[in-house]
């Protein structure tokens, strides 16, 4: 299980470090691509091949499904993680989400998000006064 978060930073060579404790769980090669709020989506081989099993039955003839297929699968890129536990960010993923010295890595249970540090203390500080109306949304459906 992915969670929690963690503030790493990107080397010169756009290198990213996997928090050591995520990294048998990922294995030795995990799917990179543009995620949602400007931030990316790491996935492992196994959770990957569940989304994009998905992404490609749904329906080609519908606008929206053809925009967001696009989007997950011509921005995936399958990357090694090094023998030290980085990733390698490529220039068009770290232009996606902006990404400047620092970074934050948030595991979301399944997946990895990375997003600039910058950007996630906007939206974090945004999204913690939000959850009391979001979990009572949550309820009205029977999450809580």
């Amino acid at each position: 299980m992915l969670i929690g978060h963690y503030v790493h930073a990107l080397d010169d060579k756009k290198r990213l470090s996997i928090p050591s404790k995520w990294r048998s769980l990922l294995g030795k090669k995990v799917v990179v691509t543009s995620g949602l709020d400007k931030s990316l989506f790491v996935f492992s081989l196994k959770e990957w091949e569940k989304i994009a099993e998905k992404l490609s039955a749904l329906s080609f003839t519908n606008k929206d499904t053809r925009k967001f297929t696009r989007f997950m699968l011509s921005n995936a890129f399958d990357i090694d993680i090094d023998s030290a536990g980085r990733i390698l960010i490529t220039d068009q993923l770290k232009k996606f989400a902006n990404l400047q010295d620092k970074v934050v890595l948030a595991g979301m249970y399944n997946r990895i998000e990375i997003w600039d540090e910058n950007i996630w203390e906007k939206y974090s500080s945004q999204n913690n006064k939000d959850a009391d109306d979001i979990a009572s949304k949550l309820s009205d459906i029977g999450i809580f």
